[in-house]
C-alpha cells in the first residue's frame, strides 16, 4: 500500500462535481482506493457519498492510500486531481 498527502487549494473544497470526476477516475483502477482526512477518518474512494462525507474543504489535507497492481498510478493520478480541483 502505497500513499500522497495533499492540501485541498480549490476555493469551495471537494463537492459533488470534482467529487464525481475523482470517483470516476479511482473506478479506473484495479486498486483499493482509500481516501482520509485530517480527523482520521478514512472512506473508500469509490463512493461519491462517502467521500463528501469526510467534509474536505480548502486548506484540508488529504492523504489518498492505493494497495493493488496500479497503486502506483493510482494514488499519482489521484492525487493530481485532489491537488488541482476546478470548480
Amino acid at each position: 500500500m502505497i500513499s500522497k498527502t495533499v492540501e485541498i487549494t480549490n476555493e469551495t473544497g471537494l463537492h459533488t462535481r470534482p467529487g464525481n470526476e475523482f470517483v470516476s477516475l479511482a473506478k479506473t483502477f484495479t486498486s483499493q482506493i482509500e481516501v482520509e482526512n485530517e480527523a482520521g477518518k478514512k472512506v473508500k474512494g469509490t463512493s461519491l457519498l462517502k467521500l463528501l462525507s469526510l467534509g474536505i474543504k480548502k486548506g484540508t489535507k488529504v492523504t489518498v492510500y492505493a494497495e493493488g497492481a496500479d497503486e502506483a498510478e493510482a494514488v499519482e493520478k489521484l492525487g493530481d486531481l485532489l491537488a488541482n480541483l476546478k470548480d
